[in-house]
C-alpha cells in the first residue's frame, strides 16, 4: 500500500496538484492519467521518493520496483546484473559478499558477516536470481545471448526493456511503471499485461497506450482540475464517469445560477418596499445559493482530420521481389503485394522485424521522401497514378528544420495559403495564439509530431504513411488520431505497437514473422482469432 498525505506540488504559478490525500492499495493496478505536462511523471517521482513534494507526506512499502528512465545509468553492467539489481537489497548482499571473498585473508568477522549476507541472500531468493532474471528478460524479447552482454552494447529500445525487467524483478510490494510499453512490440506488450494481472502487489502505471490501460488497470488515478480523483475501472470507465460528474456539476451550477437571478430580481424590485423581510430572507437564500467556481480541466484534444486533395487511382502501390539484407542478415526476402486505393495496412511485428526496412524500401525512388542513405538491394516498386504520399517517419523531429517558428515552418509546405488557415490548422493541433511563433528547435517530442499531423492536414495527400506515430503523444492525441485515420478516405500505411489502433483502424495487416511477411487480408480480430 502506499498513502499520500496533502501533496502538494507547483512551478511558479502552475500548479499541478494541491492538497492530494488518497491511497493506492494493495492488489489493485492504477492507471495514472492526464495530459502531457499535466504532473504524472513528477507525482509518480515524488511516489518513489525519488523527489520531495513541497507539501505533505508520502508513505511507501520497503519493497518497491521502479522503471529508471536513466538508459545509460548501467552500462558498464551485465545486463543480467541490472535486472538483478532491482532487488537492492540482494544486490547489496551479493557485492558485500563479492567483496570478502576477494580479500587474501578472512577475518573471524569476516566469516560471521558471510553468514549473515548468506541469509539475506537466501531470504531474497538470490540462489534462483539469475534463473528468474532470465525469465523476465525473454518475456521483454531480450534474447539469451544477451543476458551476458554489458549494458553499453545494447540498442535505445533494448535497454528499456532490460530496465522494465529490473523494476519488475524480486517481487517487489509495489511497482511504479512510467510509459512502461514505450519500445516494446505487441508480443512484449501483451506478456506484460499478463504478468502484470498476476501481480498482487499495488501496481501503479502511467501510459498512453489506452487497450493496455483498460485490460490491467482495475482503477484509474486521474491528474486533473489540480486534484488527483480515483476512479473504478480502467481508461474508458474513467472517462465516461468524469464526463457524468462534470456534466452534473455544471448542472447543478446552472441551475443555482438561475435560481439566484430570479431572487435578486425580487430583491431590485422590492429592496425599497414594505417587503423587507421577504428580502432578507432572499438575500440569505442567495448566501446560501452561491456557486462554486468549478475549476477548469487541463486536458486539450486536438482535432485531427486528413483530407485528399484529389484521390488517387484505384490500383495505388505494386511491389515485387523486395529484397534488403544488412550485412549476413536478411530482413526482406522477395516480398511482393499489390496495394488498392482505401486499404488500411498495419505492419505487425517484433522491433528489429523489417517494418521501417520495407516502408524505406517503398519509398527508395519517391521524390523527397527516399532516405539518401539508403539502397534497397533488389526488387521494384511503382506508384500509381496521382499517387500522392504523407510520411511520418520515426525519427520525426529530424524532418522538422530549426531556424523557423512553427507556423513558417508549417506554412513553407503550402506558400500559396492563406496565414488564418495556417493558424487554424495549428490551432486545431493546439498551437494556439503565439505558439506558432514557437521557434522549431524549442519543441518537445508531442509537438514535434503534432506539428507534422499539420504538415500532413495541409498538404492533403492520399496515401499516408506512419512510423510509429504514437511514441509521444498523450492518450487524446492518440484518439484524435485513430478517429481520423477511420474517417480518411484515402490509403494508409501503418506501423504501431498500439492494440487499439491496429484493432479499429487496419483492414489488411503484413505480419512480419521469422525473417517472413504474412499477408492478411483482413482485420486484426480475424487474424487473432485465426492464431489463437
Amino acid at each position: 500500500m502506499i498513502s499520500v498525505g496533502n501533496v502538494t506540488m507547483r512551478y511558479g504559478s502552475k500548479v499541478l496538484f494541491e492538497d492530494v490525500t488518497t491511497t493506492f492499495t494493495s492488489g489493485r493496478r492504477y492507471g495514472l492519467t492526464g495530459p502531457n505536462g499535466a504532473g504524472k511523471t513528477t507525482f509518480m517521482k515524488i511516489l518513489a521518493g525519488e523527489l520531495d513534494a513541497q507539501k505533505g507526506a508520502v508513505v511507501r512499502p520497503r519493497k518497491i520496483g521502479v522503471l529508471r528512465q536513466d538508459q545509460f545509468a548501467f552500462d558498464a553492467y551485465r545486463v543480467i546484473d541490472t535486472v538483478i539489481m532491482g532487488n537492492t537489497a540482494l544486490w547489496a548482499a551479493l557485492e558485500e559478499r563479492d567483496r570478502i571473498y576477494e580479500k587474501a585473508e578472512m577475518t573471524d568477522e569476516d566469516g560471521m558477516r558471510l553468514g549473515e549476507l548468506e541469509g539475506v541472500i537466501g531470504d531474497e531468493d538470490g540462489y534462483t536470481a539469475e534463473s528468474d532474471a532470465a525469465v523476465l528478460l525473454d518475456g521483454l524479447d531480450i534474447p539469451e545471448a544477451l543476458h551476458e552482454r554489458k549494458m553499453g552494447e545494447l540498442q535505445g529500445g533494448q535497454k528499456v526493456r532490460v530496465l522494465l525487467a529490473q523494476a519488475l524483478f524480486g517481487k517487489p510490494e509495489a511497482l511504479l511503471l512510467d510509459e512502461p510499453t514505450n519500445y516494446l512490440d505487441l508480443d512484449s506488450i501483451h506478456w506484460l499485461q499478463d504478468f502484470l494481472l498476476s501481480y498482487d502487489g499495488t501496481l501503479i502505471a502511467i501510459s498512453h497506450d489506452r487497450h493496455f490501460l483498460n485490460s490491467v488497470t482495475t482503477h484509474t488515478a486521474d491528474i486533473d482540475y489540480q486534484t488527483i480523483i480515483t476512479y473504478t475501472g480502467g481508461y474508458d470507465e474513467m472517462v465516461m464517469a468524469k464526463t457524468q460528474i462534470r456534466a452534473r456539476l455544471e448542472s447543478e451550477n446552472a441551475q443555482r445560477e438561475k435560481k439566484i437571478a430570479q431572487l435578486n430580481e425580487f430583491i431590485a424590485r422590492f429592496a425599497a418596499g414594505t417587503r423587507s423581510s421577504q428580502v432578507t430572507s432572499r438575500r440569505k437564500e442567495v448566501e446560501r445559493l452561491q456557486t462554486n467556481e468549478l475549476a477548469r480541466s487541463n486536458i486539450q484534444r486536438p482535432y485531427i482530420r486528413f483530407d485528399q486533395l484529389r484521390p488517387s487511382g484505384r490500383h495505388v502501390l505494386e511491389f515485387k521481389s523486395l529484397r534488403k539484407s544488412y550485412g549476413d542478415l536478411k530482413v526482406l526476402d522477395g516480398f511482393s503485394a499489390n496495394v488498392l486505393r482505401g486499404e488500411k495496412i498495419c505492419l505487425m511485428g517484433r522491433n528489429g522485424a523489417g517494418k521501417t526496412t520495407l516502408l524505406k524500401s517503398l519509398l527508395a525512388n519517391y521524390p523527397g521522401l527516399a532516405d539518401p542513405a539508403f539502397t534497397l538491394d533488389a526488387g521494384a516498386v511503382l506508384w500509381g497514378h496521382e499517387a500522392q504520399v504523407g510520411y511520418f517517419p520515426q525519427d520525426v523531429g529530424s524532418t522538422i528544420e530549426h531556424g523557423l517558428t512553427v507556423a513558417e515552418w508549417l506554412h513553407q509546405w503550402k506558400p500559396d495559403a492563406h496565414i488564418e488557415d495556417i493558424r487554424g490548422i495549428l490551432g486545431q493541433m493546439l498551437f494556439s495564439g503565439e505558439e506558432g511563433a514557437k521557434p522549431t528547435q524549442a519543441l518537445s517530442g508531442g509537438e514535434q509530431a503534432r506539428l507534422a499531423f499539420c504538415k500532413l492536414i495541409l498538404t492533403q495527400p492520399n496515401i499516408l504513411i506512419f512510423d510509429e506515430p504514437t511514441n509521444h503523444l498523450d492518450l487524446e492525441a492518440i484518439n484524435a488520431l485513430n478517429i481520423a485515420l477511420q474517417r480518411y478516405a484515402g490509403t494508409v500505411l501503418l506501423v504501431t505497437h498500439d492494440h487499439d489502433l491496429i484493432d479499429e483502424v487496419a483492414t489488411r495487416l503484413w505480419v512480419f514473422h521469422d525473417h517472413q511477411i504474412e499477408d492478411f487480408q483482413g482485420p486484426y480480430e480475424e487474424w487473432n482469432g485465426k492464431h489463437n
